[in-house]
């Protein structure tokens, strides 16, 4: 991506498809929430050029260590993501969401905004992991600002791009481990809490349907007090 776009145009359509057909797939087969995840060595320096790109912070604001690089190989992480935005700045600037995903991102990338599309096209909630995942879901919200709204953010992950993610999404994070791993495992921790709040939701009583009056339950609460 340093010197030419990282995927053709049909490329990144294509994974996009892709990632739309395989969340169809998933809710055709009977999911009811989806969970988004990835296997990649160096995606989050393409991750850090989308969040720079899609949120319009700097390189050094947003990319991270990785897997634990040192501070050399940091800085040199740091001008790769700068290089490829100086060199697809017309692409960058031109707010064509899918120019941008080719121009700096990745198949796994494009797939997941995809995926991201497909869940919420079908009104079924997804689950984001970490900085990739994020990644994607700025593509996805540039596609189609009202996919956010399917969306869940699994975990905060220790990465900067990952934290600029959630924050120009406006996703409050479920859970702060400082996780790193990716491949899905943030957000499959998030998983029963996301469970949780949808039983809480539908199973509790109210009080209409407990037949509690609100004087009840303050009398109630007062009996407990005493």
């Amino acid at each position: 991506m340093t010197r030419e776009p990282a995927m053709t145009p049909e490329q990144a359509r294509k994974a996009v498809e892709t990632g739309i057909e395989v969340a169809r797939d998933l809710v055709s087969a009977g999911a009811r929430c989806l969970i988004t995840g990835d296997m990649g060595i160096a995606n989050t320096t393409a991750s850090a050029a989308l969040v720079a790109a899609f949120t319009g912070l700097p390189p050094e604001r947003v990319t991270g260590r990785g897997t634990g690089i040192d501070d050399a190989t940091h800085a040199h992480k740091v001008a790769v993501v700068r290089t490829a935005l100086e060199r697809h700045a017309a692409a960058v600037s031109g707010g064509d969401p899918l120019t941008v995903l080719a121009a700096v991102g990745g198949l796994e990338h494009a797939a997941l905004a995809g995926f991201i599309l497909g869940a919420a096209a079908l009104r079924v909630p997804v689950v984001l992991d970490g900085v990739i995942a994020g990644a994607a879901a700025l593509a996805a919200q540039a596609l189609c600002p009202d996919a956010v709204a399917a969306c869940v953010a699994g975990h905060r992950s220790a990465e900067p791009g990952h934290s600029a993610t959630v924050d120009h999404l406006g996703l409050r994070p479920l859970v702060d481990l400082e996780l790193r791993l990716g491949e899905g495992t943030g957000a499959l921790l998030a998983l029963p809490l996301v469970q949780g709040a949808v039983r809480v939701l539908h199973e509790v009583a109210t009080f209409d349907s407990a037949g509690v009056s609100g004087k009840d339950a303050l009398d109630g609460r007062a009996g407990v007090t005493a």
